[in-house]
């Protein structure tokens, strides 16, 4: 009886202990953002750049001129992104009261027609009170200028890309002397490390093209700062469902300002058909496959990866937790929570591999 006491005992204080150690461990991470940011954005762009980088070094082109070759390219995009994304930001910022000013009548006039035409109550203007349709406009304000504040650290996220890249080539090598690991153990994580770049470069190409279908339709209809609407969209393209809807929001929303609820509308059937063409048809296609993840905790995941990291690591929220998941599957004592944070079909695969239970007697 008291060994087995003694061992409930032990199994409570362990659970106590990681549970600490996890949130000290997020603490701490939320603590070093200024300097975690830039790396994880660093290891971003070098799983999108590792497999042009390796493809060059099949063509014989040295190491460190392959990874200067795709550094400078980057480099190039970074720089032009960081203009558009610096100007566009500054316009939008200071026009934003006036918009935000313009929206308030708008919303107030549609709740008094409410009122006085359809015989409502006062819980109506108690409900207008409580939305206020510019905070979204806001919020876009804000969380793009702290990704321009993330492009400060410009020379630190790419020298550190140049590292990364350098040992992409022989990781696996030191991995297996270091650890003594077969390369069948080294299976699974290879596995995953190129299934993720994949799905970063293919995600990355559509966002790209996301981005300009959005630009193009914000500008045909005559919606100020298309760039920075097709910027928007380029980014929050790498969050799953909810991302292209909430790139959506701002722009129809100006376009209801500054142009009337037709162009509004518009703007809004253009943007559906987008993420429709893309998010359904287009990008499944490319993929063949999901990201692996429960959509809950897709969503979980937006919201956590952003209280740790900021916007970034809203972006950032499904390689992370894809990270995770693989991390958790490494160990048998924890395997059972990345099983529940996965998807339907590594359920089901799991099921199919389990061992068959030993009847008793």
């Amino acid at each position: 009886m008291i060994p087995a006491v003694s061992r409930l005992g032990s199994k409570k204080g362990t659970a106590v202990v990681s549970t600490a150690a996890v949130i000290v461990i997020i603490y701490g991470m939320q603590m070093a953002k200024v300097l975690l940011v830039p790396f994880l954005i660093a290891a971003f762009l070098a799983m999108i750049t590792v497999r042009p980088m390796l493809w060059l070094q099949s063509k014989r082109v040295p190491s460190f001129l392959a990874a200067l070759m795709i550094v400078t390219m980057i480099m190039l995009i970074l720089a032009v992104v960081g203009t558009i994304l610096g100007s566009s930001i500054a316009e939008f910022t200071a026009a934003l009261p006036g918009y935000q000013a313009r929206l308030d009548t708008i919303v107030d006039g549609a709740i008094q027609f409410v009122l006085k035409y359809l015989n409502t109550d006062d819980s109506v203007q108690n409900l207008g009170d409580m939305i206020d349709p510019g905070w979204a406009m806001g919020q876009v304000a804000t969380i793009l200028n702290s990704l321009k504040d993330v492009l400060t650290n410009t020379f630190l996220i790419i020298f550190t890309m140049i590292f990364i890249l350098l040992e992409a080539s022989s990781v696996g090598v030191k991995v297996q002397a270091a650890f003594g690991r077969s390369a069948d153990s080294l299976q699974g994580p290879r596995e995953f490390l190129q299934n993720l770049g994949r799905y970063l470069g293919i995600k990355t190409v559509v966002s790209i093209a996301t981005g300009i279908c959005a630009g193009l339709v914000t500008w045909s209809i005559g919606v100020d700062f298309p760039l920075l609407w097709a910027m928007l969209a380029f980014l929050l393209n790498y969050v799953p469902t909810i991302g292209s809807i909430i790139a959506a929001v701002p722009p129809v929303l100006l376009a209801l300002v500054q142009l009337g609820p037709g162009e509004a509308g518009a703007t809004a059937i253009g943007f559906a058909a987008i993420n429709v063409a893309f998010g359904n048809f287009i990008e499944p296609r490319l993929l063949g496959y999901g990201v692996g993840i429960s959509p809950l905790v897709v969503f979980v995941g937006l919201l956590f990866w952003g209280w740790v990291f900021g916007p970034v690591g809203m972006l950032l929220s499904v390689p992370l937790t894809m990270t995770l998941k693989l991390a958790l599957e490494s160990d048998e004592r924890t395997r059972w929570i990345a099983i529940l944070i996965g998807s339907e079909r590594d359920a089901q695969h799991a099921l199919k591999n389990a061992p068959e239970p030993v009847a008793s007697d």
